[in-house]
């Protein structure tokens, strides 16, 4: 079997309440909220309707910077994405685990800072549970 590339959990809380607990926990560990997306808005404007999601992209500035330095193509897979959403009535909220993201660079060295980020990350998401 192989090793789930994310963390997901479902939420108690409502969607709104969600997306509110990813940002506090992110600035409580340490990280910066970038920018929220809103992609039930953006595909509205399209015509596509579909029930809430959020995609909260958060960085710590420590962090990126030592990837980066190993290797500057990990700007592809950055910043870190937190996604909210609702599904059949409940609020899901996930993230890709930084651990994969290092096995696509496995000469850049960055498995050990992969693994403080994503359990940071897991913080994050648990927060918002």
């Amino acid at each position: 079997m192989s090793e789930s590339f994310e963390i997901t959990v479902e939420s108690d809380r409502t969607f709104d309440d969600a997306v509110w607990a990813v940002q506090e926990a992110t600035a409580a560990k340490g990280f910066r909220v970038l920018h929220v997306h809103d992609v039930t808005a953006t595909l509205a404007e399209k015509g596509f309707v579909r029930e809430p999601m959020k995609i909260v992209e958060v960085c710590n500035a420590k962090y990126a910077d030592e990837v980066l330095t190993a290797d500057a193509k990990v700007a592809l897979m950055l910043p870190c994405r937190i996604v909210v959403w609702t599904e059949n009535e409940s609020t899901w909220v996930s993230t890709v685990k930084p651990s994969i993201i290092a096995t696509f660079f496995p000469d850049a060295g960055i498995s050990s800072v992969a693994a403080e980020v994503e359990a940071i990350l897991a913080d994050i998401v648990a927060a918002a549970a």
